[in-house]
């Protein structure tokens, strides 16, 4: 799993079946500081997720499971992050 922040959302008016009735969101992958680490994804949110939200989520073939059927999905939003607490790493 890896941690995201959802900066937007997409919208499509023609989408494969697997994708009907799903939320497309951008998310910006982070790290535990919640700084930006990477590039701006498209994901599938199964959360209802919004703008702002510290979400965890899974990328890669993994990502296709989240829905149960097989699908392309590159990223999928499978949790919303209440609070993040880090200690020091010695």
């Amino acid at each position: 799993m890896k941690l995201g922040k959802i900066i937007g959302s997409v919208v499509c008016t023609t989408k494969i079946d697997p994708f009907e009735g799903k939320k497309l969101l951008l998310l910006t992958p982070i790290n535990e500081q919640k700084e930006e680490i990477g590039d701006v994804l498209v994901a599938i949110d199964t959360v209802q997720a919004g703008t702002g939200d510290l979400v965890f989520y899974e990328g890669g073939k993994e990502a296709g499971f989240a829905l149960g059927t097989f699908n392309p999905s590159d990223a999928t939003i499978i949790g919303i992050v209440d609070q993040l607490n880090c200690g020091e790493i010695k």
